[in-house]
């Protein structure tokens, strides 16, 4: 368990911070969570990790690397 929630909060952060530093380049699936999960934006981090595990095929290669990474 202890595995999974550091990467989903980490993916929670980086959604949050593209929204708020939008001049920045993005660090990982901030871009991503917005074009393709924005229904889900506010929900839980289990639900944000599951969309993006959804749309997998979508994902940045950038994004698709944090999830990889992450053991996602």
């Amino acid at each position: 368990m202890l595995k999974i929630i550091g990467p989903l909060v980490c993916l929670t952060l980086i959604a949050g911070a593209a929204q708020a530093q939008e001049r920045r380049p993005d660090p990982g699936c901030g871009r991503d969570v917005s074009r393709l999960c924005r229904a889900v934006m506010n929900e839980s981090d289990g639900a944000i990790l599951n969309c993006l595990q959804q749309h997998r095929a979508k994902l940045s290669a950038k994004c698709a690397k944090v999830l990889t990474d992450n053991g996602q």
